[in-house]
């Protein structure tokens, strides 16, 4: 008779220590990566095990107490992880949120225009009191883009337009992507601006999440992007913008599925580009960590699509080895119209004893327009290194700037730009 013990299924074989397994392990793909992205990253590792030297994820400690929105369930600065929201996590009827938390004049600082030299101050080129918002940023006027949007943000009862209705998040996203935006722009106002990004709170939290659409967030893309470094400066927590790209590069990664299971190329390749950028912004936020060596192997893995002699180009300038750089700049220049080559060519020739040389090509591409930070900065350093009198060179410099107008790469310019 047959033992049945014998012919019962067994629940936990042990497996013998000599049997080696036939197949293969399948490989793995870190939050930047999706199948055909524009992205190779090399940090296959999640961001909590990447940013802690002991490979143990940190603590969420908050790090301020400043409010969170009313209706916002988070209470702890850092990002919580993203989900996808059901009926089970929010209340089956929509209703409308309040964001009257971003209307308080408190939250925005008064900005002045004392290190900004003369010649931008008056003129025919200043813009008038009533200019609206568009075309103050369509001309580069970003200290009064950034002024006119907080007055729109705080505007009273009884003024022209009238107060923001605090239901309309739309309107009220686009004011504070403008105004934090065009303090970035300003010299020092990334700081007032990481100040002033912390009445958001939370952007993962489920109140800036819409209950219908999908569960859509109410922030739009290019503001939730602008605000992980703010918020990062802000709290003061350098590894909050790594994770924080992470969760959005997830995001990003699920919106790309979800647009090819819709055959949406043009969906598909938006998607990508924003993958792409966030791959770039990791490296940046490791630098400003201070993990050069992990920025350097990030930007290593990701898959260029174009731009292979610019990148070449700047690793000989980093390494020192100015003239096979200038050779590497001069190539570039003549296929590619771009002011940041004519800025570096400009800087091989000082190092390589051409200071003249360099400092016509400076001067040619204010003389086309071009009026960056870097260029002018690079064009009075060369200045100081010529003359003992070189605040009349800038004096000069600044006002020929001015005169350009509308011409200008963002008009308006501080002192610092030309270093006075």
């Amino acid at each position: 008779m047959d033992n049945p013990q014998e012919s019962a299924p067994k629940g936990h074989a042990r497996t013998r220590s000599g049997v080696k397994a036939t197949r293969p392990r399948s490989s793995t793909k870190g939050p930047l990566d999706v199948n055909d992205a524009p992205l190779a990253s090399p940090l296959s590792l999640p961001p909590q095990r990447l940013l802690s030297p002991t490979g143990q994820p940190r603590s969420r400690t908050p790090t301020s107490t400043t409010p969170f929105p009313p209706s916002s369930p988070a209470r702890s600065p850092m990002p919580t992880t993203t989900r996808r929201l059901t009926t089970t996590t929010l209340p089956a009827r929509p209703r409308e949120r309040d964001f009257s938390y971003l209307l308080r004049p408190e939250i925005y600082h008064p900005l002045t225009n004392l290190n900004t030299p003369p010649a931008f101050r008056t003129g025919p080129h200043q813009p008038s009191p009533d200019t609206p918002l568009p075309d103050l940023l369509t001309a580069g006027h970003f200290r009064g883009a950034a002024i006119a949007a907080a007055q729109a943000l705080t505007a009273a009862a009884g003024t022209s337009p009238g107060p923001i209705d605090p239901a309309d998040h739309a309107r009220i996203f686009d004011l504070l992507y403008t105004r934090l935006a065009c303090l970035t722009l300003l010299d020092g106002g990334t700081a007032l601006a990481a100040h002033e990004v912390k009445a958001l709170g939370d952007l993962s939290s489920a109140f800036y999440y819409a209950v219908q659409d999908d569960a859509a967030h109410l922030v739009p893309w290019d503001l939730r992007v602008l605000c992980v470094r703010l918020q990062a400066l802000g709290f003061g927590d350098p590894r909050r913008a790594v994770m924080s790209y992470y969760e959005l590069a997830r995001e990003a990664r699920a919106a790309v599925a979800a647009a090819a299971g819709r055959h949406d190329h043009g969906g598909m390749e938006v998607w990508k580009a924003r993958l792409g950028d966030l791959g770039v912004r990791v490296a940046g936020a490791l630098v400003e960590m201070g993990d050069l060596m992990g920025a350097a192997a990030h930007l290593w893995g990701l898959r260029p699509a174009s731009g292979g002699g610019m990148r070449e180009a700047l690793l000989w300038l980093h390494l020192g080895d100015f003239e096979a750089a200038l050779g590497k700049w001069r190539a570039l220049r003549e296929v590619v119209e771009d002011e940041m080559v004519g800025v570096n060519e400009a800087v091989c020739l000082l190092y390589v004893g051409k200071m003249q040389e360099g400092r016509a090509l400076l001067e040619s591409l204010v003389d086309s327009g071009r009026s960056s930070h870097t260029l002018l900065f690079n064009l009075t350093t060369m200045y100081e290194l010529c003359t003992d009198r070189s605040r009349a060179l800038k004096v000069k410099l600044s006002e020929k700037v001015a005169a350009m107008g509308e011409r200008a790469d963002g008009w308006e310019k501080t002192n610092a730009d030309f270093k006075l």
